[in-house]
């Protein structure tokens, strides 16, 4: 057990969520009214298509086994795809903070139309319009799209990439199309992937606290 603990150790950065967790549910429970209204001309040419409910809720999925592949198979590119993936969250929670935002641009569902619209339906009933400059869908995607290009391991395999290369842009076209955010938000987190990709992906960047190197899992 001492081994296995010490082998995995750089599970500590996955505590992350006891710190986001709370602060995404408080922003939710408070910023319900009196907030900025984030609208481009964009977002009204763009239709609303509850089949995009596929590619958004397959966001858990990709963000989860990224971060698992990369916790059993490279703590580099795990400590730089957490890194880059919390920091921005974190600056994504200060900004709605700070700044209060929302739109106001959902359409009205039919539940019955077909079990797309169904699950459209249960996810405006339980998350809120509010706090999504930037997006979080999108900025994760960007951010493992981003780890799986960097990957050593994943190079090889071409159908792997593509794949990660589809559903990042599934994903980010699901927030628009489904009505969860404005292109804006999108912008915002294509932008501050942009930043955030220099500082975690240069050479200076230490991976870790105790600067653990890949062998902590070889």
């Amino acid at each position: 057990m001492k081994n296995l603990l010490y082998r995995y150790r750089h599970v500590w950065i996955l505590s992350y969520a006891f710190i986001y967790i709370p602060w995404f549910i408080h922003l939710e429970k408070t910023v319900t009214n009196h907030y900025y209204i984030m609208h481009v001309a964009l977002d009204d040419l763009i239709p609303f298509n509850e089949y995009f409910i596929i590619p958004y809720l397959l966001w858990f999925v990709y963000i989860a086994a990224a971060i698992l592949f990369f916790f059993y198979t490279d703590v580099k590119d795990y400590y730089r795809l957490c890194t880059m993936l919390f920091t921005g969250m974190t600056i994504s929670l200060v900004i709605c903070t700070v700044f209060p935002n929302g739109t106001d641009f959902r359409p009205v569902i039919d539940p019955g139309k077909n079990i797309c619209s169904d699950i459209v339906a249960f996810l405006y009933s339980t998350d809120t319009c509010t706090n999504v400059f930037p997006s979080i869908h999108v900025y994760n995607s960007i951010c493992v799209h981003i780890a799986v290009l960097h990957s050593e391991r994943l190079r090889k395999y071409r159908v792997v990439r593509t794949g990660s290369l589809i559903l990042m842009i599934s994903i980010s076209l699901a927030t628009v199309f489904l009505k969860q955010h404005s292109a804006f938000d999108g912008l915002g987190s294509l932008v501050m992937a942009y930043v955030m990709y220099h500082f975690v992906y240069s050479e200076s960047f230490v991976p870790s606290r105790e600067k653990v190197s890949e062998k902590a899992i070889s």
